[in-house]
């Protein structure tokens, strides 16, 4: 299942009601951590954001996997990837009403990798354009938290996009 929402309550809200005491949660823009700090403690939490903020504050979450790093990039992919290869829940909240593209750049190529059961994403944009949309198709519907049309494993390419719009993301 993948659910979208822009307000924050309802975000966190969907979150809790999935998640189960063992489940692997990758939360991807974790910020300082207020989100991840109401998840369950014997949950696997994977946390990643790359905000100058977070890792004082996310050292003190002593239960989580804390990475700084851009989730555009595909080295913190990779390193993500060497904990685990796979997710109960995905939770991507990227600046909440920015930037939509790139949000759902970011959840296809991360929901592609751990295949979660479950995705939460938190974007105005997104949200927008889902409430906006009317179709008649209704044979292409995932029952998962990914895109089922993306059945390969692993990593997949790098998205060369990323690299065209955020020329400063190379180090």
């Amino acid at each position: 299942m993948i659910k979208l929402s822009y307000d924050v309550s309802k975000y966190r809200r969907d979150i809790l009601d999935l998640a189960n005491p063992d489940d692997c949660i990758i939360e991807l823009g974790c910020h300082i951590g207020k989100t991840t700090e109401l998840l369950p403690k014997t949950c696997n939490i994977i946390a990643v954001d790359n905000s100058p903020e977070a890792s004082k504050e996310m050292k003190k979450l002593e239960h989580v996997s804390f990475i700084n790093g851009d989730v555009r990039l595909h080295e913190v992919l990779a390193d993500v990837f060497k904990i685990t290869q796979s997710c109960d829940i995905l939770a991507i909240d990227l600046g909440g009403g920015y930037h939509p593209d790139t949000v759902f750049k970011v959840f296809y190529i991360w929901s592609s990798t751990f295949k979660p059961t479950h995705t939460i994403i938190r974007n105005r944009g997104l949200l927008e354009f889902f409430n906006t949309v009317k179709s008649d198709e209704n044979e292409y519907v995932s029952k998962s938290g990914f895109l089922e049309s993306y059945h390969d494993s692993g990593i997949p390419p790098l998205i060369k996009e990323f690299d065209l719009w955020t020329p400063s993301l190379k180090k």
